[in-house]
């Protein structure tokens, strides 16, 4: 949004008067002085269509979604240009599109219903019903409130809702929206009790139960969210939404082929569910059935056009090759001016891939720089920031505070921590290990990462935390909780074998704390060539996290602090780590498969080596490559695009780089 303070209160006031064209004179004067205003380029589509100047009303409206892709207003306001110009179906898709942006939008809510009764779509005119009744039961501060959080002003909404619930504090709606905030903000813990409560006071509502469980899911907490899903399957048997959710919790609990189950009875009452199509395909996918999941895939996208996920689902599978009809396909959807940024992010990502696959080079790297720009400017990522973070690391777990905490923690030798960087070949070693009859092969487990962020501290509130200080005070009995918590917590993704792995890359950030609370834990250190593990993460559009990898300076600074600090740990913990480079896995995988054994204080096994024959599932960008033989193919993939990778290398420690393909991206 743009910096310039403009006031449109005397314009909002006129447009109120119905006096259109003084407000539109007052908008055409605020965007002569900033063209990006994005409340004046809003407002003067409005007028522009009060007065009939359709066209205008157009060119403003494509101009603000340029601006604000997700803008659910700006969809709405199509939808009413759309319905004055006489296309009803048009209208009736950006009304949808407004409300999947910003549920709060009542307007929008009550043309799908007119639409919808008209269409003899009694379904879809029930829920567009249902809410609008509860919109309109909401007091019109909360909603105003709630459509300013939607559009991500996160202050002001917080502000609001505290003075509110100041005077109602048992209204859960306001509750549910403080939590929103807390949640889009990182507080879990906040999120988790004001929703925990607010489902106390009003058991019976469902939306409000889903966001418990939703919250409960992200602070890892998978029994408790399965409780919450099973009851609202139970309190609404016909609710799909919720029969979806339990599907998606059963397949984040690893029951892959329960959840294929579930999402096909789903399909068979709605053939057109379309995300249910595409969760299907990503459990299949996960199986090893790619022929299934391709058509699951394909399904999904031949209901919805814009559905960008699908068509990035195809190529994630890193194995599929799109039809011309497809790349044209997707070309045709990004020129669409109400595609939301998150389907545009899709669609650029899959046609990067689409297009390296013909030799596309230059239109390959033009979606993939637009694509992490999307996701770059969403995440707000800073190098700064994360590298405080990581040189705070450094500067708190020394050798003295090792010598002074002395020895504690829970003492299994169950783990195994698999980590480093993404798209370094931490799924080959976990396929590898998993393939060992005393290894379980688990999931990328986000149990340390939140236990770093509990010992953080910080809140909503404003308290900031201390973390990795914090550690400093940790009693030998807190680390042994704290270890063992992490076992039993865990324990639902193993089966039988006496090792696990866990192979979430960022634990590196962590090593100081897995060390005091589970000190026989082994640690695997995976590493991949900067050049190929930096350029495959720019690739990759990940499913949550990983805002590093959205930029070329970003990866390659990324990549220097991993390395430092990587030193740091083996400076302070000699021979905690067993670095493994990926490059000496595809060399002599034998002799890097019995170094890891030896580490690991485990009898070599035949299996290890035929590791792509194993049949287990696998959740990760890598797992269609886990399935063959080890190869050369990922190596150098970088190459086709050296021209574009200047900034890469300007910013990754030349010393860890070859001087040939450095003077290859130079020339």
């Amino acid at each position: 949004m743009s910096e310039t303070k403009i006031d449109i209160s005397r314009a909002s006031k006129a447009i109120r008067d119905s006096r259109f064209v003084e407000a539109l004179s007052m908008l055409e004067s605020n965007l002569a002085k900033d063209p990006d205003h994005l409340e004046s380029l809003y407002f003067a589509a409005v007028c522009s269509r009060y007065l009939k100047n359709y066209k205008d009303s157009q060119k403003y409206l494509e101009n603000l979604l340029t601006k604000a892709p997700d803008m659910g207003r700006a969809y709405q306001e199509l939808g009413h240009l759309s319905k004055a110009i006489g296309n009803d179906e048009n209208a009736a898709s950006h009304y949808r599109q407004a409300c999947e942006l910003n549920p709060a939008l009542i307007s929008s809510w009550k043309s799908l219903f007119n639409y919808f009764t008209k269409m003899k779509n009694k379904p879809a005119a029930e829920h567009a019903y249902e809410q609008i009744k509860k919109l309109e039961s909401i007091p019109n501060v909360l909603l105003y409130i709630n459509q300013i959080l939607n559009e991500g002003r996160l202050g002001i909404a917080e502000k609001q809702c505290r003075e509110y619930l100041k005077k109602n504090p048992t209204d859960v709606y306001a509750m549910s929206l403080l939590a929103e905030i807390a949640n889009r903000l990182g507080y879990f813990d906040d999120a988790e009790l004001l929703l925990e409560n607010a489902v106390k006071f009003s058991p019976n509502d469902g939306e409000l139960r889903m966001k418990y469980a939703m919250i409960l899911r992200k602070k890892q907490k998978f029994a408790k969210t399965m409780e919450q899903v099973n009851i609202l399957c139970e309190q609404f048997p016909e609710n799909l939404s919720y029969q979806a959710q339990k599907a998606s919790e059963v397949m984040q609990n690893g029951d892959h082929s329960k959840a294929v189950e579930l999402f096909e009875s789903i399909i068979e009452k709605n053939q057109y569910n379309f995300s249910a199509l595409t969760s299907k395909g990503h459990a299949e996918k996960t199986l090893g059935k790619t022929d299934n999941a391709i058509q699951s895939y394909k399904s999904a996208y031949k209901i919805k056009q814009d559905h960008g996920e699908a068509y990035f689902s195809l190529s994630n599978l890193k194995t599929y090759k799109f039809t011309n009809n497809e790349l044209n396909q997707m070309r045709n959807q990004l020129k669409r001016v109400d595609l939301t940024l998150k389907d545009k992010a899709y669609f650029h990502f899959a046609l990067a891939q689409g297009c390296e696959a013909i030799g596309e080079y230059d239109e390959a790297f033009d979606n993939l720089d637009k694509g992490n720009k999307i996701k770059n400017e969403q995440s707000k990522y800073s190098i700064d920031r994360m590298d405080k973070e990581l040189q705070a690391q450094i500067d708190v777990c020394d050798e003295t505070f090792f010598n002074k905490l002395g020895e504690g923690g829970y003492n299994l030798n169950d783990p195994i921590f698999i980590l480093g960087l993404p798209r370094a070949g931490s799924t080959l070693i976990e396929q590898i290990l998993a393939s060992h009859s005393m290894v379980d092969g688990t999931l990328e487990l986000p149990n340390i990462l939140s236990m770093a962020q509990s010992l953080r501290g910080d809140d909503i509130y404003g308290k900031l935390g201390n973390y990795p200080k914090s550690m400093k005070s940790l009693s030998h009995e807190k680390r042994e909780e704290l270890g063992k918590s992490f076992i039993d917590d865990t324990r639902m993704h193993r089966k039988d074998a006496p090792m696990f792995t866990d192979k979430m890359p960022n634990n590196f950030r962590h090593i100081g704390l897995i060390h005091l609370i589970l000190p026989n834990a082994k640690i695997i250190d995976a590493r991949r060539y900067p050049l190929d593990c930096c350029f495959s993460m720019f690739k990759q559009l990940f499913a949550q996290g990983q805002e590093f990898t959205y930029g070329l300076a970003e990866a390659g600074s990324y990549y220097n602090s991993y390395v430092k600090l990587m030193d740091h740990w083996d400076k302070v913990l000699p021979n905690k780590v067993l670095r493994v480079n990926n490059e000496d896995v595809i060399d002599d995988l034998e002799g890097q498969v019995r170094r890891m054994l030896d580490f690991l204080e485990l009898p070599f096994e035949e299996s290890c080596i035929t590791f792509y024959e194993t049949d287990r599932s696998v959740r990760t960008a890598s797992s269609e490559q886990v399935r063959k033989p080890v190869n050369k193919s990922g190596q150098g993939r970088w190459k086709p695009y050296a021209k574009n990778l200047g900034e890469l290398v300007h910013t990754l420690d030349n010393n860890l780089l070859k001087p040939e393909d450095i003077a290859l991206i130079n020339s």
